[in-house]
């Protein structure tokens, strides 16, 4: 009788911990969606015009904005993984209906890595090496392995859905959420072969995240 009464003490426990008000779940998803729309405005910022002599003319003003060729592929690469990746955070918390102080270190986790994402952007637009392709696809992966998680610990159990998915269904789910960052993972062995083909790559990356 000790160990019935001591196994419904804790899951009241668990249950406590559980918050179900809405205006707390839409604090938290609207608290996200600024942060990514701040990274994806700060994108724009880290495009930089090289240095030109006073009184320049037109054709090296022409020729200067030719040059950043680099940097406009990846902030347009940036700006489409940020875009999709708030459109993976929308769907994956439309079935959310409670939350709990985990989910919330999740989502700030998340938030950390999206927020720091215009820096490996400006690095890669600047230097485009294997090292900048690397880093940027490091950072990438982090993102997508934290979205996958909060996908992963809301619908684990049911817990934090409304209606649990079956153990088919929840590995499936887990697996389209965690394509795309496999791909930028693997897009790091191929950058130790050739950089360029690793940006290439990415492209995979777009096309999974559509597809979910």
């Amino acid at each position: 009788m000790k160990k019935t009464g001591t196994h419904t003490s804790v899951a009241h426990d668990n249950r406590a911990t559980l918050h179900h008000d809405e205006t707390g779940l839409e604090r938290l998803v609207f608290f996200s969606d600024a942060v990514m729309a701040i990274a994806i405005t700060l994108l724009a910022l880290e495009i930089r015009l090289p240095a030109l002599p006073e009184g320049a003319n037109n054709a090296q003003l022409w020729t200067a904005l030719g040059s950043l060729g680099a940097s406009y592929l990846s902030y347009g690469i940036s700006f489409g993984v940020i875009g999709l990746y708030w459109l993976a955070h929308h769907r994956t918390f439309r079935d959310v209906i409670r939350y709990d102080g985990l989910l919330m270190l999740l989502n700030l986790l998340l938030l950390f890595f999206i927020a720091f994402i215009p820096f490996p952007t400006a690095v890669l637009g600047e230097y485009g090496n294997r090292t900048a392709t690397i880093f940027y696809a490091g950072t990438m992966a982090a993102v997508g392995l934290t979205l996958a998680a909060i996908w992963w610990y809301s619908r684990a159990g049911g817990r934090l859905v409304a209606t649990p998915l079956s153990r088919p269904a929840l590995r499936r789910g887990l697996l389209r959420v965690l394509l795309p960052p496999l791909i930028f993972l693997l897009s790091i062995g191929l950058a130790l072969w050739n950089a360029d083909v690793a940006k290439f790559f990415w492209v995979l990356t777009l096309l999974s995240l559509l597809l979910r």
